[in-house]
């Protein structure tokens, strides 16, 4: 929860609105200002003040434990003008949270950590548990010092500086490793989720025993319960207390696996027990090895004094599993590029994308990001570059403009990729949407895009879709409408559409949308002058419906209003 304070009208105007566009996630606390801050620091995660940030220190220097307990701060001043993420930038969440009031009341947020001033993802940022000398390492990493970095493996991981590398000769040294190593000053660990545990219990065994016998199989070979990722075990067990308060205490989620699926594993110690319990001659080495990686600690039983064992465990480390965002950048405007788009450019390690198209966002990326670009013409390599890159275990952002998914990269890659990496697709705003917006609301209505370069699609089968919209009296935008090389297909088009609407149907053509040297215009189906079209441009073909109006493009939702007295149905098309 959010705690909201303030202390003069001012101030309760902007916290009211931060109230109102974050219902049920944040909480006005009135009442004297010290009061306030008190009972808002023990009840809340975060804190937003409308106060001088001197009056805040000094409101809550008393009450300070902890970096890693104390709520994250931010101060917004009586003008709106400034959040100042105070206390907790990364642990508390303030750098993330001074962003957000900014979004709402129109405020500048200001961060002064210094890793996201110089735009390096802190060690406590990146989403895995840290341990050791973070301060130092991370010193090292912002003066441009070598940094030795020593990973058992790839993960997907944000870009790290160039100065972090396996080539790093100096003192400061960061491990990516599920092992227990000792450190020394300047050396931090961070902790991958790369191991699976898998556990086997008898009916109402022990938490205590349980997690004892997990803590000690880890502890034996060296391995880190920072890095379980999950327990796992066989579906009869999904209920059992034990294994589940012990999945609860190591804070991960618990996976169960159908017992003829663990039965068909060969597994080094089966054993006759658990296959007439619960249909399966192995749970905790074959749950293990269900969750796929190398097995490096064997079925082990716990040694309760005086009794039987009532649990088993096994370990496997799982391969780095790879990540590939597909990122929509929207029709070229800076502010039509999506928050989410920007997290994940922020996100990546690697960047693939068509060389013009890195240009737009290159100053968005982390120092360090390594950056495959090539020309036109290379989409599919790209495609097979981008999930290789991700099939190494990276975090990996293919670009494409618009909509990634349309006309763009999304489909040759998905194309390539399998099982085996995670995908996420990060919507853009398109080509259509950007022109239609531009020309007015040409898509009211059912509308339709249509490519008309036949470099991937022969030119039978684009035919047969633009007579099957002209047919339809479907709003058709055309992509790819005209090159030097390919300059006879918009004049085919629209003589398709003109045998199904008249001379006068409005036409909308926009080139560049969205960038500086953006120009439209609206004209007809019978004074479109194809040589004024290139690739830059998006042609949209309105319906029987469409109407010019006021010099805007428009297409009614739907056709009643045709036949009321004062509908504007009676203007010309044009």
């Amino acid at each position: 929860m959010i705690g909201l304070i303030s202390a003069t009208a001012a101030g309760a105007v902007a916290r009211d609105r931060l109230a109102a566009a974050w219902p049920g996630r944040a909480v006005v606390y009135d009442g004297p200002v010290r009061e306030a801050v008190r009972r808002a620091f023990a009840e809340c995660e975060q804190l937003v003040c409308f106060l001088a940030t001197g009056a805040v220190v000094r409101l809550v220097a008393p009450l300070l434990v902890d970096k890693a307990a104390d709520p994250g701060i931010v101060c917004v001043d009586e003008a709106g003008r400034h959040a100042v993420a105070l206390l907790g930038g990364h642990g508390g969440g303030a750098n993330a949270l001074a962003v957000e009031v900014g979004e709402v009341l129109g405020a500048a947020p200001v961060v002064t950590t210094a890793t996201d001033a110089v735009g390096i993802a802190g060690l406590d940022m990146l989403g895995l548990p840290v341990e050791g000398d973070v301060a130092g390492v991370s010193r090292a990493m912002l003066d441009g010092a070598p940094v030795a970095l020593r990973a058992d493996a790839a993960g997907p991981l944000p870009a790290l500086p160039p100065n972090v590398s396996p080539d790093g000769a100096g003192p400061a040294v960061l491990y990516i490793t599920d092992r227990i190593i000792e450190l020394a000053s300047q050396e931090a660990v961070l902790r991958p989720a790369s191991l699976a545990v898998g556990v086997g219990a008898s009916k109402d065994a022990p938490e205590d025993e349980v997690l004892g016998l997990i803590r000690d199989a880890l502890a034996g070979a060296g391995l880190s319960p920072l890095s379980v990722a999950e327990l796992v075990t066989v579906d009869a067990k999904a209920g059992e207390p034990g294994i589940v308060a012990a999945a609860a205490r190591l804070g991960v989620p618990l996976r169960t696996y159908p017992a003829a699926e663990l039965a068909r594993i060969e597994v080094p110690h089966p054993s006759d027990a658990p296959l007439a319990a619960v249909g399966t001659p192995s749970v905790a080495e074959a749950a293990a090895l269900a969750a796929g990686g190398e097995l490096l600690v064997p079925k082990r039983k716990s040694q309760p004094e005086g009794r039987a064992a009532m649990a088993t465990c096994a370990v496997v480390r799982r391969a780095p599993r790879g990540r590939l965002a597909v990122v929509g950048l929207g029709p070229g405007a800076r502010d039509l590029l999506t928050p989410r788009a920007r997290d994940e450019l922020r996100r990546a390690s690697v960047l693939v994308g068509l060389d013009q198209y890195v240009d737009q966002i290159r100053d968005l990326l982390r120092p360090g990001t390594t950056v495959l670009e090539s020309g036109l013409g290379a989409e599919e390599e790209r495609a097979r570059t981008a999930v290789a890159e991700a099939r190494k275990g990276h975090a990996v952002a293919l670009i494409g403009s618009g909509d990634a998914g349309v006309y763009a990269m999304a489909s040759p890659a998905l194309a390539e990729a399998g099982a085996d990496i995670d995908v996420v697709g990060v919507p853009g705003v398109t080509a259509a949407l950007a022109a239609a917006a531009i020309l007015g609301a040409p898509l009211g209505h059912d509308h339709v895009s249509i490519s008309l370069s036949d470099l991937h699609t022969p030119w039978e089968v684009i035919e047969r879709r633009v007579r099957a919209a002209a047919e339809a009296d479907i709003i058709v935008t055309f992509y790819n409408p005209r090159s030097r090389g390919r300059d006879w297909q918009l004049p085919k088009a629209l003589s398709i559409l003109a045998g199904h609407r008249e001379p006068a149907t409005p036409v909308g053509v926009v080139r560049n949308a969205s960038r500086p040297d953006e120009s439209s215009r609206v004209t007809s189906l019978a004074e479109l002058d194809p040589e004024t079209v290139d690739m830059m441009t998006v042609v949209t073909v309105g319906n029987t419906a469409t109407r010019e109006i006021a010099g805007r493009m428009v297409t009614p939702r739907g056709y009643r209003w045709q036949s009321a007295p004062d509908s504007p149905a009676g203007e010309s098309a044009r």
